[in-house]
Formats: C-alpha cells, structure tokens, sequence
C-alpha cells in the first residue's frame, strides 16, 4: 500500500469516527431533552404528596365571661399551636408547568398553601379564672372552658393567616419547588431558570 493510499485512508476512518462522535452526541443530548426531564420531576413531586415547606408556632390568648345571678365568672386560656403549612403536590398537573425553549426558562404554577392544624401543646396551655362563686355553683367553668378552647382555635388560625407568616410560608414552597425542578435540570447539563409562583 502506497504512502498517499495510506493517508487517505487514515483521513477517511478519522473523519468516520468523528462524525460517528457528533452523532453519538446529539443522541446524548436528544436524550436529556428538558421537557422529558421537566415530566420525570414532576412525577417524582406527585409521588411525595404532601411538601410541608414551613410551620410555625403561635399563641392565642383568649377570654370569656359568664354574667349570671348578678355574679360574674371570667376565665383567660393561654394556648400555644403549631401549625403546618402544606402543598398538596399531587394535585401539581402537567399544564401547570411552562417550559419555555427560546429563554430557558420553566414556569411552575402551584396550587394554594392549606393550613393543617393547629397542634395544641396541652403542656403548655396556662389559665386564670375570676368569680370562684358562680364557678362552683353553675356549669359556668364548662362553658367558659368550650368557648375558650373555640376562640383558641380560631385565634392561632387567624395568626397563621397573617400576611407575614403566608409570605414567608410561600416563599419556602417556592424555593423548595424550584429547587426539585432546577436539580434534575442541572444535572441533565440543562442550564434552565426555574419560577414557581401561585396563581393570582
């Protein structure tokens, strides 16, 4: 074999494996595509359910009062809570991811926060009462007791509500979701900005 033949034929099998190389690598990348990658994470959300990306803990202090006989008996409950700030993921559908090709960007819409609880910490529930007389003689004490532990219960909700405790609780579902998104993507090679908002 000639020298020249030699060389062609060395320039032929280079230029064979390296286009076999480019296809091999477009095959890797069609592999990674972002929008399989976006509907594997999700699955992978739905499967955990519930993500409780915050809690927080309050105290409602609450008093009631009881006028009868011309006697008066008031009762203040001191009751702390903790309540659970909870995304229910598995109702995250595939319409509610934005997958946008031209800038790289996904869009996760996310269903509302719920408040699960409150968990009463009975040890740490404090009282103080007035009107010893109607107290003993009446059932006074189980109703001021029932509406106490009532407007107890509606006071940490209506604390958990709050403006404050709702935007941090979001902002923490937020930066949680887009974390599960971003991580697959990254590791795809896929640089990608990942938003999750709530609707409204």
């Amino acid at each position: 074999m000639s020298k020249g033949l030699f060389r062609i034929l060395v320039v032929v099998v280079l230029a064979l494996a390296l286009f076999l190389g480019w296809r091999a690598w477009q095959d890797w990348q069609r592999g990674y595509d972002p929008e399989t990658v976006v509907a594997a994470s999700l699955q992978g959300l739905q499967e955990q359910n519930i993500l409780v990306p915050f809690t927080a803990r309050y105290v409602a202090v609450v008093t009631s009062t009881q006028n009868r006989l011309g006697l008066e008996a008031k009762k203040t409950l001191i009751m702390p809570g903790t309540v659970r700030y909870e995304l229910d993921l598995a109702k995250l559908k595939q319409s509610d991811l934005q997958w946008d090709a031209a800038t790289g960007s996904l869009t996760v819409t996310l269903p509302p926060l719920r408040l699960a609880g409150p968990e009463i910490d009975i040890d740490a529930i404090s009282e103080f009462q007035g009107g010893v007389i109607l107290l003993t003689l009446t059932d006074a004490e189980r109703v001021l007791d029932a509406a106490n532990r009532k407007a107890a219960q509606e006071e940490l909700i209506k604390q958990a509500r709050g403006e404050t405790p709702m935007r941090l609780a979001q902002g923490a579902a937020r930066a949680a979701v887009e974390q599960s998104f971003a991580m697959p993507l990254k590791a795809a090679g896929i640089d990608a900005k990942v938003t999750a908002r709530f609707a409204g």
